[in-house]
């Protein structure tokens, strides 16, 4: 699972993860998709702005990956419901909304656990695949692309070298990027050493004082377009009050520099991101001096190899891991890139441990970052005028795709819909909201899918929440505490009961109330059949069911306030008369709930907070609903432990491992500082057990078992109220694309371009 981090939520939006899920794509503007050139006519695609970082190793946002998905192929692949395929040579067919489908993909991947406790992940590789060039792909390849996302340079989203793969950790050793060896030194003057000369040292804080300036613009371009007038009242926003009224981007980053010092750590100013990684703003800004600054500097003694990735034959390899996660076949999943083209097969040979670049230099994998090539279904042609553009792999190892030319086409979100109606666009994402349906279904004659618009939904990959802080909201300064828990069971069950009408309200039938927290796209994920199913915060301060069948909705509100005075009675409130008239001690009769609806009340969840505030007001309990125009202050007040309630919504991956939200950064030692839990504050050791049991079993049963103790222990820690799961919609143009020739079932693990290859335009036909 992901979060929305902190203030660096721009980016996070629209960051993938393991296998992509399409957020959607583009194409060229000059030809519509009627726009016809005889049996060559494109197929086009609406999609938000590119980061031109297409790169199978260092794409950033979802929208990029998608163009590096046209171009490349994964180890291992997934099915309509996100479980991987281990049998992809011979394809595995796998039942889904009552219908056989089969899936097939370019390795098999077989898991042994062995009595010592390691594990082996033997992979055998297709010999039939072919790069677009029409080079054969081979394991040297597949070695080659691990050694990539493992090098000790390297610094994508792939988290390969996480994984506890035998030798990783005496690879990775002894080595360090030359710029994070002089930030490490700070910034007070040269001081003479082998790993890096003056003029190093000096280009680098020459071009980290530029990229703050970028930074700092950048923050303020962001904030201008959500209401700032200046750099002041952007700063404001931001989270970074009291700069002059004249002021300008270089005392933004003043105030930046002033708060956090020079430092690239995680909690240094590069967290502070609206959207361009800090990293790589300064790699820009040093010019030529760039690739000197990523290079690998040896610091120490290093392992020659990685010994747990082995070959093991022609078409062959071995990866031995020294425990089982189950988190590691999604890593596994990683694209295989030709190594003749990111990097130098003179540079490889596996005996003589050489992988295909020198170890701590990837310059050249970076260099082709604008330019993808692989083994995918259609070869990048070009990126200009806010088009990418494609043409089809002949060799392709599924067979050369149907429509020979696609574009992905840079869309405003207002502008996919109408493109897809008035014929500049034949395949989109819209934001699927009342106003699109409503448009939708007054282009098709009242119907979500007719002869102009064919529509596909999809559940969203994460779904909404309430948080709530267990450091802040507690009694006593015990979080942890029977009394704590009460204290926030009390607003849980409140916040609960509305949730019903909110949701309808501002989704209608495009969204539906969890009770559990985690997305109801993942397979672990509770449903209403299972053993032990209760709605979220249902039962009172003695364990009864708070709601009985055929009660009117004024009827479980009133029930749900009684229950809610039960539960402060319980956290020490005294009452008399049905009303909080004091707070024990460490508690309050007055708390803040923040949600980011744009200051007009433009949220899913802003009908539960304030109905929710009516009521508790009626009980003596003042919950103030203060609405942000900008999320960066939720995330920054978050942080601070200044906020006790929040409304937000997490994102989630293939695998619904838990580590990163809930695991405890207390009982872990500190050793997870990426981790999530500092926005609840979950201390619970036996709650840290279940997530790593879960994560040390390859058993989906099992697991979900687990992972359902998990979600229980998380609703009794009363720190977050699932609140509602979403859908998305592709959209298609009826007229011009053959529907007979898209993909059937669709998910949001399974979009459309999961068989882009079988695509049809009528005008091709």
């Amino acid at each position: 699972m992901k979060k929305i981090t902190r203030r660096n939520f721009l980016k996070a939006m629209g960051v993938t993860a393991g296998v992509a899920a399409l957020a959607g794509c583009g194409g060229n503007g000059s030809n519509g998709g009627n726009g016809g050139n005889g049996k060559e006519t494109p197929l086009v695609v609406g999609i938000l702005p590119f980061s031109g970082k297409f790169s199978p190793f260092f794409a950033e946002t979802s929208y990029d990956r998608n163009v590096v998905d046209m171009t490349q192929v994964q180890l291992l692949g997934n099915d309509r419901a996100g479980a991987m395929v281990y049998n992809g040579i011979e394809g595995e067919t796998r039942k889904f909304n009552g219908k056989d489908y089969t899936y097939d993909g370019i390795a098999n991947l077989a898991i042994t656990e062995n009595d010592d406790g390691t594990v082996y992940y033997d992979i055998t590789l297709r010999d039939d695949v072919t790069f677009s060039d029409g080079e054969k792909v081979t394991i040297d390849d597949v070695i080659f692309s691990m050694y990539v996302v493992c090098d000790p340079t390297y610094d994508g989203n792939n988290t390969l070298f996480a994984q506890p793969i035998e030798g990783m950790q005496e690879y990775r050793s002894g080595m360090e990027s030359r710029m994070k060896l002089i930030a490490e030194a700070g910034n007070g003057g040269y001081k003479e050493t082998e790993f890096y000369t003056q003029e190093q040292y000096d280009a680098f804080w020459k071009a980290f004082d530029a990229a703050g300036v970028k930074l700092a613009q950048e923050i303020v371009d962001f904030c201008m377009t959500k209401g700032a007038t200046d750099v002041a009242s952007a700063a404001e926003m931001w989270g970074f009050p009291g700069l002059a009224a004249d002021a300008t981007a270089e005392d933004l980053y003043a105030a930046l520099i002033a708060q956090y010092g020079y430092s690239l750590s995680e909690e240094g100013i590069a967290k502070e991101s609206a959207g361009t990684p800090f990293v790589d703003m300064i790699v820009e800004a040093a010019g030529d001096m760039g690739s000197d600054l990523q290079a690998g500097v040896k610091t120490g003694n290093g392992a020659e190899n990685i010994k747990g990735i082995q070959k093991t034959g022609e078409n062959s390899l071995r990866v031995v891991m020294t425990t089982l996660d189950a988190t590691a076949v999604y890593q596994l999943a990683l694209t295989v890139a030709p190594m003749h083209y990111y990097g130098d097969k003179s540079l490889y040979d596996y005996d003589a441990n050489k992988f295909g670049f020198e170890k701590g230099d990837l310059s050249k994998v970076r260099s082709v970052t604008s330019k993808p090539m692989g083994a995918g279904p259609y070869k990048f042609l070009k990126y200009d005028k806010a088009t990418v553009s494609f043409e089809a792999n002949e060799n392709y190892y599924k067979g050369a795709p149907k429509t020979k030319y696609i574009n992905f086409l840079e869309s405003q979100e207002t502008d996919k819909l109408n493109g897809v109606i008035t014929g500049t666009i034949d395949i989109a994402d819209p934001t699927f909201n009342k106003d699109t349906v409503d448009a939708i279904e007054q282009a098709n004659g009242g119907e979500l899918n007719g002869s102009v618009i064919s529509t596909a939904t999809v559940d969203f990959l994460g779904y909404g929440y309430i948080g709530m802080s267990a450091n802040v909201l507690n009694v006593g300064g015990e979080p942890a505490s029977d009394a704590s828990k009460a204290l926030r069971k009390a607003f849980g069950t409140i916040l609960a009961v509305y949730r019903d009408v909110a949701i309808d309200t501002y989704y209608g039938e495009r969204a539906t109330v969890i009770n559990y927290p985690i997305s109801n796209t993942s397979w672990a994920a509770p449903q209403p059949t299972d053993d032990g199913y209760r709605l979220a915060y249902s039962v009172d301060a003695d364990g009864n069911d708070i709601y009985t069948s055929g009660m009117s909705a004024e009827e479980k509100y009133a029930a749900a306030l009684q229950a809610a005075l039960g539960f402060f009675q319980k956290a020490g409130y005294t009452v008399a008369d049905g009303k909080l008239t004091a707070a024990p001690a460490g508690a309050a009769l007055e708390y803040e709930l923040v949600i980011p609806a744009d200051g007009s009340g433009d949220h899913p969840s802003f009908m539960v907070c304030t109905k929710a505030s009516e009521a508790l007001k009626s009980i003596g309990m003042n919950l103030i609903v203060t609405d942000l125009s900008n999320g960066a202050e939720m995330w920054s007040g978050i942080e601070a432990e200044s906020i006790a309630m929040w409304a937000a919504a997490w994102g989630a991956t293939l695998d619904p491992d838990m580590y990163q939200i809930y695991y405890s950064d207390v009982a872990n030692g500190g050793k997870n500082p990426g981790g999530s839990n500092y926005m609840y504050d979950i201390a619970d050791p036996e709650l840290d057990q279940m997530i790593v049991d879960a994560r040390a079993s390859a058993d989906q049963t099992y697991r979900k078992a687990v992972y359902k103790a998990c979600l229980d222990k998380i609703i009794d820690w009363a720190v977050e109220v699932p609140v509602y799961q979403r859908q998305d919609a592709f959209i298609f143009s009826a007229e011009r694309v053959d529907m007979s020739s898209v993909a059937t079932d669709m998910t949001t693990f399974y979009p459309w371009m999961m068989e882009v290859e079988k695509i049809v335009l009528n005008a091709n036909k």
